[in-house]
């Protein structure tokens, strides 16, 4: 595990509904990264919470969870109303890199390795109510969409369920987005750039994956067209096809879809 005696936590006088915010050097970004953590109310003495990684879309960063999509809200609503189990959220910078890094290894930081290893450990480094005991999932929105549903297949072992809303199913339609991505990415081969190269990959071993898209989003036929790879190969998942198009309004209703599927009680 990698050292964090640099980190830079928020004063919890000054934090709000259970948000903390952290920054700290990470050894994949070889700079500093930063995170925006959910502790729900009343959980001073839990332990072994389960943690959900939630990953933005380009030009978003670490807070565009809560502050744009309200979902620390949403979780202490669900979690109170008695819909969810208690959890932690921690949503992650992309690594802040042009408008966008797609969550994979570039030839100068590894995005992919800031997700999977520095963030979760430097939550757990600082949420007591979780541990390497915690079950771990992930989800994400456009961009985000794309490195849950690439980042749970490749790390299937390491997840507990993976969800996806209006996900990029392919590295190089993030150009639908925005007009210049970063370098290109430092992979052997262009196939490991999709997700369907790793649920194929590791199809007897993954986790629960579902994802969703509204039916005038840009990215619906990427997404009707993973749906069908998956259904032809006998791929285990869900895809909901809802109204709506690529907005926050869309992704704030239906995270709620993604955390009854992780922790629906």
């Amino acid at each position: 595990m990698p050292p964090f005696s640099d980190i830079e936590i928020s004063t919890p006088k000054f934090e709000t509904d259970g948000l903390r915010f952290l920054a700290f050097q990470s050894q994949a970004l070889r700079r500093r990264g930063e995170v925006t953590l959910f502790i729900p109310s009343g959980q001073k003495e839990a332990r072994d919470l389960p943690i959900a990684l939630l990953l933005h879309g380009v030009l978003g960063t670490h807070w565009s969870w809560a502050l744009n999509g309200g979902a620390h809200r949403t979780a202490q609503a669900m979690i109170d109303a008695g819909e969810i189990a208690p959890l932690v959220l921690a949503m992650p910078s992309d690594g802040l890199e042009g408008r966008g890094t797609g969550y994979v290894p570039h030839p100068h930081a590894d995005y992919e390795t800031w997700i999977v290893r520095d963030v979760l450990a430097a939550t757990r480094e600082v949420v007591p109510c979780v541990s390497e005991r915690s079950r771990v999932f992930i989800a994400g929105l456009s961009m985000g969409g794309f490195g849950a549903l690439r980042l749970g297949a490749k790390y299937a072992d390491l997840f507990s369920g993976v969800s996806g809303h209006s996900s990029a199913t392919e590295y190089d339609q993030l150009g639908v987005f925005v007009e210049m991505l970063p370098t290109r990415p430092a992979v052997a081969d262009e196939a490991e750039l999709t997700a369907l190269h790793w649920m194929r990959a590791h199809r007897d071993r993954l986790p629960p994956v579902r994802f969703d898209c509204g039916v005038d989003d840009k990215l619906i036929e990427p997404n009707r067209a993973l749906h069908a790879a998956l259904e032809a190969e006998g791929i285990a998942h869900e895809f909901h096809e809802f109204p709506g198009a690529h907005s926050w309004a869309y992704w704030e209703e239906h995270l709620r879809d993604t955390l009854r599927f992780f922790l629906g009680l």
